[in-house]
């Protein structure tokens, strides 16, 4: 389908790539919203679709998911941010960034303005145009929603994300107001040459080809999602976006209510699982575990 954007391949490494570089990640809570349990951790039984939609669901059962995003400190490319949360805007009217229908989506939605990516990073006193990339685990509303905040990055996502996003609607789980802009999209291609295996992944790219930010496939819960793999002074950090909600997902192969492609998906953590046994010391950050959030420190 026609786009206002014009998505041309990914050339890596980006520009900034340092020898043995480390990164700094500092986690961003942009808001919070509310599920019940099913839609997070699939149940059993004839009702079992009603009931992850939340049809007689007591409300104090229903589970905190928050909405976030990442700023990476790089040595070299400087602020790279890991998807964009929710707009400012959803904190005032959340219909007007979210459409009806996926307003209707996320329940009890907590958010202040200043909770925004673009005004976190102000606090840090690094205005949206110094943010040069922005790595999209995904087009899903939670994550896409502030891309309109950073129209002089270059963002990263995979080529089959951009296919199932630009084809795709809400049904879809898509908004695509959210990313139809005329803005610099690459996309990456995993099934390129230059991706390669990864510490039980079976597909990476190094985006700065120094080692410092992989990307690495784990679609499933979208067509074309990715996670992304850090090397810190704190040790590798593992953001595995939604390709996993909570660490059950991962633990108990719990998956969540709805899932594109089931067989993908396990795939994909069977990956993770892999690189958890490969790296067992690495920090596995799953993308809406509200009490491994809270656990997070500031800065890694």
């Amino acid at each position: 389908m026609a786009t206002a954007a014009e998505p041309r391949p990914a050339e890596l490494p980006l520009p900034g790539g340092r020898k043995d570089a480390k990164v700094r990640l500092h986690p961003l809570l942009t808001a919070t919203t509310k599920g019940p349990p099913g839609w997070f951790l699939r149940e059993e039984g004839r009702l079992a679709t009603l009931k992850g939609f939340g049809l007689r669901v007591p409300r104090d059962t229903w589970l905190t998911a928050p909405v976030v995003a990442f700023l990476i400190e790089h040595p070299g490319a400087g602020p790279v941010l890991i998807d964009t949360g929710f707009h400012a805007s959803v904190a005032v009217s959340p219909r007007s960034n979210l459409g009806r229908m996926t307003s209707f989506v996320y329940k009890d939605i907590d958010m202040r303005a200043e909770q925004s990516v673009e005004a976190q990073l102000r606090d840090k006193d690094i205005p949206a145009s110094d943010v040069r990339a922005v790595i999209m685990t995904h087009l899903h509303p939670d994550h896409a929603s502030a891309i309109v905040d950073f129209p002089d990055a270059t963002f990263v996502l995979s080529k089959a994300e951009w296919e199932a996003a630009a084809d795709g609607g809400v049904r879809d789980g898509y908004v695509k107001s959210q990313f139809d802009h005329g803005f610099d999209y690459r996309l990456l291609d995993f099934d390129s040459n230059e991706a390669n295996s990864f510490s039980g992944f079976a597909r990476s790219l190094d985006v700065f080809g120094d080692g410092s930010v992989r990307v690495v496939f784990t679609p499933g819960h979208t067509l074309g999602h990715l996670s992304v793999v850090l090397r810190t002074e704190s040790g590798e950090v593992l953001v595995a976006g939604d390709a996993m909600f909570m660490h059950r997902t991962l633990d108990e192969d719990h998956l969540p209510l709805m899932v594109p492609d089931e067989h993908l998906f396990r795939r994909s953590l069977r990956e993770i699982r892999q690189y958890r046994k490969e790296t067992p010391d690495a920090l596995i950050i799953p993308g809406h575990d509200w009490e491994a959030w809270q656990k997070l420190r500031p800065v890694y």
